[in-house]
């Protein structure tokens, strides 16, 4: 299979005229001529935080606190969660999931509610789709033996070191949330060697020094940290310390769009496109090991391919720049995702 177009090579994103050659499912050359395609093509995105069981509960919970909302196990979303049937819940996940696919998500790395059944549950939801979920269980340490990994909700809320104990020895991802509300967890979330931070909206010096030195990624959702009125995340500064990719959060307060997330943060920090393109795409893979993200010979082919052509996009300057700021679901003409 070919795909022809301004093809952003690289980590860089360094544009290309000519197409992609992809069998079974890899990418095995990028060829530089001329083509007549005014397709943009780049890798498919990968939503590096998301929680997709409270799609059953979109718009809820309007001024809210953060606790009120989220906070287990009697948070809002907890309770409606609870409340809801497991057939509505597969319903309303297969839903976001439809659309994170259909506007260029190829992976999300999901922090799933529900211990084992929740897992079971969101497996239903992906049934027959392409997109791709990297599942961290929550619940007992028995969630890691069917999830890719345990997502911890954050050190102030339980003892993790059975469930941290469990993912080192399956060999698994463990990532935690932490500064989200204030500072105080995130030294106790570090302690626990994780393979990624969530938020960290309220992380200071000290605590940038220690995630550089011991090499620890973040992950950041900037709309969501705003919604919930906890202030918004030092993307540029903790960029210069460590791996950073972004994430859409709870469906519950953002539709999971990735167009719109790189917009948000583009446009909130003096960051340059491709860095914004980074942490929608290649960050969350190297977060998560996978070997997709990137356009380039030997990576899988999870490719997004743009109408070049559309009303939107049609006559732009920096293509970059465009797909970062610009871009959005109805510019999608094409998701590849073997």
């Amino acid at each position: 299979m070919d795909i022809e177009g301004t093809i952003l090579t690289g980590r860089d994103f360094d544009p290309v005229r000519g197409r992609v050659v992809v069998e079974d499912g890899r990418i095995t050359a990028i060829e530089e001529e001329r083509v007549e395609s005014t397709d943009v093509v780049l890798p498919a995105f990968v939503n590096a935080h998301t929680h997709v069981g409270d799609s059953i509960a979109k718009e809820a919970g309007a001024g809210l606190s953060l606790d009120d909302l989220v906070a287990p196990p009697d948070g809002l979303k907890h309770r409606l969660l609870r409340a809801a049937s497991d057939d509505d819940l597969v319903a309303a996940m297969r839903r976001s999931l439809q659309y994170m696919q259909r506007g260029g998500t190829g992976t999300f790395l999901e922090f799933r509610e529900g211990d084992v059944a929740g897992v079971r549950l969101l497996d239903r939801a992906a049934e027959g789709l392409d997109v791709d979920p990297v599942v961290l269980g929550r619940g007992s340490a028995d969630v890691v033996d069917v999830a890719d990994g345990y997502g911890a909700s954050g050190a102030r809320d339980a003892d993790f070191e059975r469930e941290r104990a469990a993912t080192r020895e399956a060999g698994k991802l463990f990532g935690i949330h932490a500064g989200e509300r204030d500072d105080e967890d995130i030294h106790p979330a570090l302690d626990y060697d994780p393979d990624f931070l969530v938020h960290l909206v309220h992380a200071g010096e000290d605590h940038l020094d220690r995630i550089e030195r011991e090499g620890v990624p973040a992950v950041v959702c900037p709309r969501s940290n705003l919604v919930t009125g906890v202030g918004f995340p030092p993307i540029e500064t903790l960029a210069e310390r460590t791996t950073v990719a972004l994430g859409t959060d709870n469906v519950m307060m953002n539709a999971p769009s990735m167009f719109r997330e790189m917009e948000f943060a583009a446009k909130l920090t003096d960051l340059d496109a491709p860095a914004v393109l980074r942490m929608a795409t290649v960050a969350g893979a190297d977060i998560a090991g996978l070997n997709r993200g990137c356009v380039e010979p030997g990576r899988e082919a999870h490719l997004l391919v743009l109408d070049g052509d559309s009303d939107n996009l049609a006559g732009v300057q920096d293509v970059v720049r465009a797909v970062v700021r610009r871009a959005g679901v109805s510019d999608v003409k094409r998701v590849v995702l073997p």
